[in-house]
């Protein structure tokens, strides 16, 4: 099933800056809202990107669009998404301005997550073959909210496993992002090659 086989992408929304920027805000000083709106910023842009995306393939299939082109389409965005993966995995070090997401206001982390989990390059490419593939295969746009929904959970871990573990997530937590810092882009190229496989299958079969 179609919501299915994009839940895989959910990981690569996130593994990067991404669920740094929520270990940081999970350790910040008001670590709650700070959250919260950064998983909100991600929630209205992910949507927007996701639903842009579907209407287009949607209309360009009305347009007389095959569903092998749209395939195609999805195969490229995941191929350039892949060489992005690939080109990120030499920045070891988490960005300079996560230094500051400790003193972090609410406004500030809702800003982050909008623009971090819709616009970063990766983040992009991901939604928009997400919505892509959707529309491809004639499917509802209400099959996307699977990929969301787990987005937003990866997101959310780092604070809920603060509320649940109080200081003893805040010990976890810094290992836990050096793992993801130094690993999640191979884990990404293999998610990415999988779907690559799948859209191949589509295109040929």
């Amino acid at each position: 099933m179609d919501y299915l086989r994009v839940l895989p992408l959910a990981f690569v929304m996130v593994a990067g800056p991404q669920i740094l920027s929520a270990i940081f805000l999970a350790t910040s000083e008001d670590w709650r809202r700070n959250s919260a709106a950064f998983v909100l910023g991600a929630t209205i842009s992910i949507s927007l990107v996701v639903t842009v995306t579907y209407f287009s393939g949607v209309g360009a299939s009305r347009q007389g669009a095959s569903r092998g082109t749209l395939h195609a389409v999805v195969l490229v965005v995941l191929l350039v998404a892949m060489v992005q993966v690939y080109r990120e995995r030499a920045e070891s070090e988490p960005p300079a301005w996560m230094g500051k997401l400790g003193a972090a206001s609410p406004r500030f982390s809702f800003r982050l997550g909008f623009l971090l989990m819709g616009f970063f390059p990766s983040d992009l490419l991901t939604s928009v073959a997400v919505g892509s593939h959707l529309a491809g295969e004639g499917s509802p746009l209400s099959h996307a909210a699977g990929f969301l929904a787990l987005t937003l959970l990866f997101l959310a871990l780092p604070s809920l496993a603060v509320l649940a573990l109080g200081r003893r997530a805040e010990r976890w937590l810094p290992a836990a992002r050096d793992w993801m810092n130094a690993n999640s882009w191979i884990v990404n190229e293999a998610v990415l090659l999988l779907f690559v496989a799948m859209t191949l299958s589509d295109l040929v079969g």
